[in-house]
């Protein structure tokens, strides 16, 4: 969903600096992930970082959409109409992500399992096939939502079968969150958490802020640069890598509620989110809503979710930029044509 170029901008940092790196990869989520920690006991930063790694592991797998799964096991008891008995962290996920959906007009809607299916998402590897414009009609007029969804308890229910919860636009911001309570729950108080693009900053490298790179959507290379406060997330959504193209035209997962079809108004949206309990979880969950938003209504979007540092580049490889945000970046090269708004 998104990609951020933060190795090359940390491997510059550790060339110059004296305290050590540790840094290790996996891939989790369906994604590149990575946990780079900076201590001078170079075994209490490997710890911490196979601590975190496995925290990943274990949320992937009790939440996947597609294998079996404790998420899994909900929606075929969705589907079934009958209530199903969760463990108390799913419980609380669902709720929280109902909550989100709500406050963006279900734009970010993890109740729309079966249009992601119907799409060929729910797959490592897509195929380039627009589903019957009539099945996405059959989709729309079942209008599933997680709004149908109710937690009670330790028991979620739903008042409309074709529910299917599919977390991929929530847990990685989740996940951010986890990390940082691990890390420095083990003592560690600088480090950069990288999944798929979304990105957290704890601390600093030696004094100085952690600088990440802002993929550009279309070319390679960053499209600008920006420091990380500690404690700061940062995450996009873009059409640039889970996608397939029919006839020269681009589909994205970013799917509309609205209308059954990926949003192709924009090619990308980033927003920064300060440091706060649940900054990693807003990085992931507040830009998809408004990038669906589109161009008549991702500011008010952004606005209504108090989301102040966002940056919008259109179909058109149009750059929109708020003036908060504007004041943090660097871009590289010539700066670009662009927007800047209040």
């Amino acid at each position: 969903m998104q990609r951020f170029l933060i190795a090359a901008l940390v491997l510059l940092l550790a060339a110059c600096g004296r305290t050590p790196l540790q840094e290790q990869q996996a891939y989790v989520f369906g994604t590149r992930v990575e946990v780079i920690v900076v201590s001078a006991e170079a075994e209490q930063g490997r710890q911490a970082i196979a601590a975190v790694l496995r925290e990943f592991d274990r949320l992937h797998r009790a939440y996947h959409a597609w294998q079996p799964s404790e998420l899994m096991t909900l929606n075929s008891a969705i589907a079934e109409g009958r209530p199903q008995p969760v463990s108390a962290e799913l419980a609380a996920f669902v709720a929280e992500a109902k909550q989100f959906s709500k406050q963006g007009d279900y734009l970010f809607d993890p109740g729309i399992g079966q249009l992601i299916r119907l799409w060929g998402f729910q797959a490592d590897e897509f195929k380039a096939e627009i589903p019957p414009a009539a099945d996405i009609a059959a989709w729309l007029a079942k209008k599933p939502s997680i709004a149908d969804i109710t937690v009670a308890g330790n028991t979620v229910s739903s008042s409309n079968r074709n529910v299917a919860l599919d977390f991929g636009g929530y847990l990685k911001g989740v996940a951010l969150d986890r990390a940082a309570e691990i890390l420095r729950a083990q003592g560690i108080r600088n480090a950069l958490i990288n999944i798929g693009g979304n990105v957290m900053a704890l601390g600093s490298k030696e004094g100085r802020k952690w600088r990440v790179g802002i993929q550009h959507p279309r070319q390679p290379g960053p499209l600008a640069t920006v420091e990380l406060e500690d404690g700061e997330a940062i995450g996009t959504s873009g059409d640039y890598q889970r996608f397939f193209e029919v006839d020269g035209k681009r589909y994205a997962h970013l799917l509309d509620p609205r209308s059954g079809y990926p949003a192709d108004h924009t090619q990308a949206v980033t927003v920064l989110i300060p440091a706060g309990r649940k900054a990693g979880t807003l990085s992931d969950a507040a830009s998809k809503p408004i990038f669906i938003s589109g161009p008549e209504g991702w500011r008010a979007m952004a606005r209504k979710l108090e989301i102040g540092l966002v940056l919008r580049v259109d179909r058109d490889s149009r750059i929109f930029v708020t003036e908060a945000f504007h004041q943090r970046l660097e871009f590289v090269g010539q700066p670009p044509p662009l927007t800047v708004l209040p």
